[in-house]
């Protein structure tokens, strides 16, 4: 085992790379459907109140805002499981809680009618979304954070961030369910229902394989006693940094636009334009076309790009 940086290679093979990359795979499927889909399934499908439906995606983003800096404090501190590497636990750890909670999400409430409640069922839900959001948080903290263990040299790592964002793969969760659809279609009704819990059952298959390939493919390696313990600043000292609001403007001006998009596009074909299936299925594969221009960019720009414009490159594609 290594004792420190200076034993971590300065670049990963490209086998590990891969393994590195697909262990985001099932959190990019999961927000693909979560963002696309959740409205239009609450509302349309379940037959929720807009204001009810609204509720369980504001409460999911609450969630994901506080557990992901707690997430991220904790797992600096706690150590791994044995051997087994502090990230790599808890990627486990958010990887077995998306897949308890994920499917119980896109069901039908366990007990309920349709003479129950929908602040019964409200409720029913609001806990499944909580435990999602912890572990979709733990995930990514953890896969991210994974990489300055990995890599020392500093084009590596910008290498490893874009592999961590396999477009290509999460806007399956756009394609194929308008595949899976009639085209002639007009409008999702109940009957979806089935529908949208083998969806989300195929989702976490695909992702909890990805996930295992990358616990077999990635190590992490053990720091020794050795090592020399780096000063760090305390949380406290963060909020006095300018660069910190200026970073976190920034990236929450990114994935605002990248969101609200991929919230509202479902609902605005199918409710706002009244498009059948077969125009709809024809204009989110588009949109994944788009996003092969987008990954391709991605891995290539950092080359001749500096890390302060590609957010901004990143909003011109959008």
């Amino acid at each position: 085992r290594g004792t420190g940086p200076q034993s971590l290679p300065s670049s990963l093979p490209f086998c590990r790379r891969l393994s590195y990359a697909v262990g985001h795979f099932l959190n990019d499927l999961c927000a693909s459907m979560w963002f696309t889909y959740l409205l239009v399934y609450y509302h349309s499908v379940l037959g929720f109140q807009n204001t009810y439906a609204g509720v369980l995606l504001l409460v999911g983003q609450i969630a994901d805002g506080v557990c992901t800096p707690l997430i991220g404090y904790e797992s600096d501190r706690t150590p791994g499981c044995g051997t087994y590497g502090k990230r790599k636990t808890w990627h486990l750890v958010g990887t077995v809680s998306v897949l308890m909670s994920f499917a119980f999400i896109f069901n039908q409430c366990l007990g309920c009618d349709q003479y129950t409640s929908q602040w019964v069922s409200l409720t029913y839900f609001i806990p499944f979304i909580v435990i999602f959001q912890f572990g979709w948080a733990a995930t990514q903290i953890s896969h991210l954070s994974l990489i300055p263990e990995l890599v020392s040299c500093e084009h590596a790592k910008v290498e490893l961030t874009a592999y961590r964002y396999p477009y290509i793969q999460g806007e399956q969760g756009h394609a194929l369910p308008h595949i899976y659809i009639h085209p002639f279609i007009l409008s999702f009704h109940s009957l979806f229902i089935f529908f949208f819990q083998n969806l989300s059952l195929i989702v976490l298959g695909v992702g909890a394989l990805s996930s295992v390939l990358f616990h077999l493919g990635t190590r992490e390696e053990e720091w020794g006693a050795a090592t020399p313990v780096q000063s760090l600043l305390r949380w406290k000292c963060w909020l006095k940094q300018p660069s910190f609001y200026q970073v976190a403007f920034l990236y929450m001006s990114t994935r605002l636009i990248v969101n609200l998009s991929q919230t509202y596009i479902s609902m605005y074909l199918t409710n706002t334009l009244m498009l059948p299936k077969v125009t709809t299925s024809r204009t989110l594969p588009t949109l994944s076309c788009n996003n092969i221009t987008y990954l391709t960019n991605t891995l290539m720009l950092p080359k001749v790009t500096t890390s302060r414009t590609l957010p901004i490159l990143s909003c011109c594609h959008r």
